[in-house]
Parts: structure tokens; sequence; C-alpha cells
């Protein structure tokens, strides 16, 4: 089962400055103008690691020169002694508005292919990220982000030991969007040796960072004889745990050719009721209130007011969806990807893959708003999939379509970096 290991990261040294101007989102949440804020904030940013300016391939050797200049100059400082880090997160519910609290801890992991059944992805990925990530590997010899894996400790068991870190005050703490995020340190050999214990029998989910997984095992797989390349660093967190939050992805697309309303309703009710409300606002209300074990996916159109809820015929989607696990065949997003943008629109999952013509927004409103003032021609809106739902699909050996879940809050890229060889 899961192997996890104390390890002594980079982490910056007080030379940096405040540890809210040095972090940043992870890689694949910094657009453009994001970057330019970080770049702007200091000189030490970790967005030029991550996400570096460059032409071409340039920019990941650049990241390799900028990490050893840095661990030179003592910007960055590798920590004495070993240790797993509590990570907690202080946020406010986007929907509910509730006060919420999610612990996890940073540590190594002994990678796994897939097949042999100890770390359980969930969804489908992207060829694109991995290429880039893996370049990055290849250049610098570390792991940056946080990988987000979630483990089942009913008992709190490990929280515990998270809870007793957190009398002290934090080695590092930092502000980001509304969420305060807070590092400790665990280096005493009882508490290290217990969670390893604890932890032994753990199966692993990967809840965020499928692609950088993937490229953590295409790097292992290419070069077995670099030290440490056998590992990558995570934080874990709790499925048990209160604090986790799942938010819903919606999709939206664009560049469709001669995309038509009624075309799309006259394909669709073969496998779904079709009921045209009057407004998003409606539709979100109707969204929200929908009934477990029914598929409900919402819609709005460019160039038209109405809003449309589309509710699973069962026997029809279940013909549709018979080479799926009961459990996937349940899901919203996967009764979407299939019935809906493969079958009413023809988009196949190869494109899907490739990203051409999809993309994802969360929130409700942002995705509306994609349609109605941004120039998008369809906006499908979700409800969002339960921990156990996602859980059950990946123990059983499913995965969900791509970004099917949105874990709320994203984890800061540059609290600590996992360098090996």
């Amino acid at each position: 089962m899961a192997q996890v290991f104390p390890f002594q990261p980079l982490r910056y040294s007080s030379k940096a400055g405040a540890t809210s101007d040095l972090v940043t989102q992870p890689y694949d949440k910094i657009p453009d103008e994001l970057r330019e804020q970080y770049l702007a904030g200091s000189p030490y940013n970790f967005v030029r690691l991550i996400k570096g300016k460059g032409a071409g391939d340039e920019v990941y050797q650049q990241a390799a020169d900028l990490l050893d200049e840095w661990i030179s100059s003592g910007i960055l400082k590798k920590d004495a002694e070993p240790g797993f880090y509590p990570y907690f997160q202080d946020f406010t519910h986007p929907e509910t508005g509730d006060a919420c609290v999610r612990k996890g801890f940073v540590a190594i992991c002994k990678t796994h292919e897939y097949e042999e059944r100890v770390i359980h992805p969930h969804e489908l990925t992207h060829r694109g990220p991995k290429e880039d990530r893996l370049k990055l590997t290849t250049a610098t010899k570390a792991y940056f982000g946080q990988l987000f894996f979630l483990y089942d400790d009913p008992q709190r068991q490990v929280d515990a030991l998270l809870d007793a870190a957190t009398a002290s005050e934090p080695i590092a703490q930092a502000e980001e969007e509304g969420v305060t995020h807070k590092l400790w340190r665990i280096s005493d050999p009882v508490a290290v040796a217990k969670i390893q214990e604890l932890m032994a029998d753990k199966k692993l989910l990967v809840a965020d960072g499928h692609h950088r997984y993937e490229t953590s095992l295409a790097y292992k797989r290419a070069h077995p004889e670099v030290a440490g390349a056998d590992k990558v660093m995570m934080t874990l967190v709790n499925m048990s745990s209160e604090g986790l939050v799942v938010l819903a992805t919606h999709r939206i697309l664009e560049g469709l050719d001669n995309l038509s309303v009624a075309t799309v309703l006259e394909r669709a009710v073969e496998r779904f009721e079709v009921e045209k409300l009057k407004s998003s606002e409606e539709l979100q209300q109707r969204l929200n209130s929908a009934p477990a074990g029914r598929s409900a996916i919402g819609a709005v159109f460019a160039d038209d007011p109405a809003a449309y809820l589309f509710k699973g015929k069962k026997d029809a989607l279940d013909a549709a969806l018979g080479d799926l696990l009961p459990e996937q065949r349940n899901l919203d997003v996967v009764a979407l990807h299939r019935a809906l943008i493969g079958d009413a629109l023809g988009i196949s999952e190869e494109d899907v893959r490739e990203l051409k013509g999809i993309s994802y927004v969360r929130g409700f409103e942002n995705a509306v708003n994609e349609v109605r003032n941004g120039g998008k021609q369809v906006a499908f809106l979700l409800r969002p999939v339960s921990v156990h739902e996602v859980a059950e699909i990946s123990f059983s050996g499913g995965v969900m379509p791509q970004k099917s879940t949105d874990f709320y809050p994203k984890l800061l890229s540059g609290f600590a970096t996992y360098r090996f060889g």
C-alpha cells in the first residue's frame, strides 16, 4: 500500500521576503494576467520556476538555472532534518458561506503505476500539460507543485497528529485569494514513524494533479537510474475530514460549425427529457433542487435568452452508457460527455482530450456569462460530485471525464520543493 516518507524540502528563507509575495496558484491556474501580477510582486516569486516567460523550450532551462541560482544565493534552503509538513487552509465556502478548515500534510510518496492498484486516478488527462511538465522536470530534477491526494481515515488518527503539531506557530503562512495557508513541520521521529505506520495500509486517490503525477511516472520510466525519481511530493488529505469541498466544473463550447439549439434539442430527446426555462436563475434553482440518482444537466445557448434543463431518461441513458461501471453511469458529467457532447454535438473523446473547442469554468454565473457576454456558443452546467462518488468510482477501477471535479481551494505552489537526483 502507500509508502510515505519524511523529506528535506527546499523552502524560502527569510532573504526572499514575505511568503504571500512568493507563493502561487498551481501552474495550470495561472493565466497570463495573473503571471504578470506575480512577476511584479517579487523578484523571487515562484512563478518564475513553474511558469516562466521565454521562447520555446528555453523556458525550462531558464527554470533550472534560476533554481540553482536561488539555492546558491540562499533564497531557497534545504531544511536541516527530514519531516512531514502539516498544511492547513482556512477559507469560506464560496457557495454556502461556511467557515472551513482543510487539513493535510506534505510528504513524498513512492510512485506506483495505476495497474498496481495503490494509487488510483479518477479523471482522464490531456496530453499537452504532461509534455510541458515532463520537460520542466527533466531540466530541473525537481517537483515544485503540490499534488493533491486523498486517503481514508474515518477515525481521523492522522488528523489528530497533525492537530497536535499546530499548537506551535506555523513556519510559513500566506494569504491568497481570501484563503489563509499555514505550514508546520513534524520532525519528531516518534510522530513521523506513527504517521508512516497509519498510512501504510491506505490506498491513495488522486484528487488534483493527475497530469503531474503521470509526469512523475513518465520521468521514472525514462530515468530509473536517477536517485529519488521513484518518489513525488504531494499533500495528503483525509477524505473523511471536514473541510473537503468539491465544486462543479462547467463546460464551455465554442467553434462549433452550424450549431443549432433546435438540432441539439432534437438529438437530445432520445436520452433526456428537456425543459425550457425562462432564465438561468430559474435553471440554477432547479439544478440545486434536482433529486439525486437521476442525471440533471443545465444549458444556455448564445442568442437564446431561455435556459434548458436536461433530465436523463434512465433506461435510454443506461443503454448509451452500458459499457461503463454502474457508479459511472449515475454521474451527470458522464451523461453530459457521452450523450450530449458526444452524441448530440458529435464532439469526439479525442477532441475533448486535446481541448478542441472546450474549456472549463468554475462558478455557475461565470459559466453563463461566458455565453451571454463572452462570445461562447453554449455552456453546460453541472452539479458537483461528492467525494464519496469520486472514491467509489476510482477504487472500482473507473475514471471520470477530464475536469470532473474542482476541489476547493487549490494547494499553493512554493511552500516546498522536492529536489531529487
